[in-house]
C-alpha cells in the first residue's frame, strides 16, 4: 500500500466519482480505477458499491478511509517536519475548525497566514466540534479551531477571541415585538437546533442548566447541520434558534430575523493541538498570528 494509493483513494470518497476524483489528481480516469482495485484486490475486500454509473462507499470503505486520511495527514505532517529541519517553511499544514470559526472567522485569518507563509498549504476541514476535537486526537489535523468548553486533556487549548451567541426569530415571531425576554420564557416557543455535538448547541444548553431549566424543557421541532440550514428554517417560521452573532449579522440586517431582547454572555474561540505531537513552525506561526498564548503554543 502506498501514500499515492491512499490520496487516490480518499479523492475518490470524496466525491464519489471516479472522472472528478482523477481530474482533481491530475490523473486519468485509469489510473485512478487501477489504485481502487489495487487496494480492494490485494486485501479481497469491496471500497465502494459500483450502482450503475454512480460508486458509493461501502461499509468497510467508510472505516478504512478514517484510517487513510489519519495516515495521510501524519505523512504531510512529517513532510512538514523535514522541510522546517531543512530551513525552508513548505509543505500542508492540515487544520479543522468548527462551522461557525471555519465560517465566520478563520477566512482572514488565513488570508494573513498565506501572506506571511506562502510556501504552506492550509488544508482546511469543517465539522462541529466533537468532530474537529476527534480530528485532533487522531493525528488528522495538527490544529483545531473551536467554539465552546472542551475536556479533554490530551489536548491544549488556548482562548483567540470571544463570540457573541444570539437568540433569534423571525418577523412574525412574538419575540419579535417582546420588550423583555427571560430564560424562563424560553421553553414558550417552538425551537431549531443545531445537531448533537455541536459547540453552539453545547454552549446553549449548558446556559441554560445553570439557570436551572432543562434542555429538554424546549420544545425542539427541528435538529439541522448547519448554521445556516437553523437560519432558513427560522427565517420560514419555525420558531426560535440560538447561533453566533457573526452568523446571524447578515439575515438581521436583511430584516430576514430579528434579535430577541435577551442578552446571553459570551463564550471563547479556542485553538487546540495535542499536547504529546510535535509542533510545527507552520502551526506556531498560525497560532502567533490569531493571538494564542505561548503556552498553547
Amino acid at each position: 500500500m502506498t501514500l499515492e494509493q491512499l490520496r487516490i483513494f480518499l479523492a475518490v470518497a470524496e466525491r464519489e466519482h471516479v472522472t472528478r476524483a482523477a481530474a482533481a489528481l491530475h490523473l486519468t480516469q485509469s489510473a485512478v480505477s487501477a489504485a481502487i482495485r489495487a487496494l480492494e484486490g490485494r486485501h479481497g475486500i469491496a471500497l465502494f458499491h459500483r450502482i450503475g454509473r454512480r460508486i458509493e462507499l461501502t461499509t468497510e470503505g467508510r472505516i478504512f478511509r478514517t484510517e487513510a486520511a489519519a495516515v495521510l495527514a501524519r505523512a504531510e505532517a512529517a513532510e512538514l517536519v523535514l522541510s522546517e529541519l531543512g530551513g525552508t517553511l513548505r509543505g500542508t499544514l492540515r487544520v479543522q475548525a468548527s462551522q461557525t470559526v471555519a465560517s465566520y472567522w478563520l477566512p482572514p485569518l488565513l488570508v494573513r497566514f498565506h501572506a506571511a507563509c506562502p510556501g504552506v498549504a492550509v488544508e482546511v476541514g469543517a465539522g462541529n466540534t466533537t468532530s474537529v476535537v476527534e480530528a485532533v486526537l487522531r493525528g488528522e489535523a495538527e490544529l483545531g479551531f473551536v467554539e465552546g468548553e472542551v475536556a479533554e486533556p490530551a489536548l491544549r487549548q488556548a482562548v483567540l477571541a470571544r463570540d457573541q451567541l444570539v437568540i433569534v426569530v423571525g418577523p412574525r415571531h412574538p419575540w419579535a415585538r417582546a420588550e423583555s425576554l427571560r430564560l424562563a420564557d424560553l421553553p414558550q416557543s417552538r425551537w431549531v437546533m443545531r445537531e448533537a455535538g455541536s459547540g453552539t448547541r453545547a454552549a446553549f444548553e449548558e446556559l441554560l442548566r445553570g439557570a436551572g431549566l432543562a434542555p429538554e424543557a424546549l420544545s425542539v421541532i427541528l435538529e439541522l447541520p448547519s448554521n445556516e440550514a437553523v437560519l432558513a428554517a427560522v427565517e420560514a417560521d419555525g420558531g426560535a434558534t440560538v447561533v453566533s452573532e457573526r452568523a446571524a449579522g447578515p439575515h438581521l440586517a436583511a430584516g430576514l430575523l430579528v434579535r430577541a431582547p435577551i442578552v446571553l454572555p459570551p463564550r471563547s474561540f479556542k485553538a487546540l493541538r495535542h499536547r504529546e505531537r510535535y509542533s510545527s513552525r507552520a502551526s506556531r506561526a498560525l497560532l502567533a498570528l490569531a493571538g494564542a498564548d505561548e503556552a498553547a503554543q
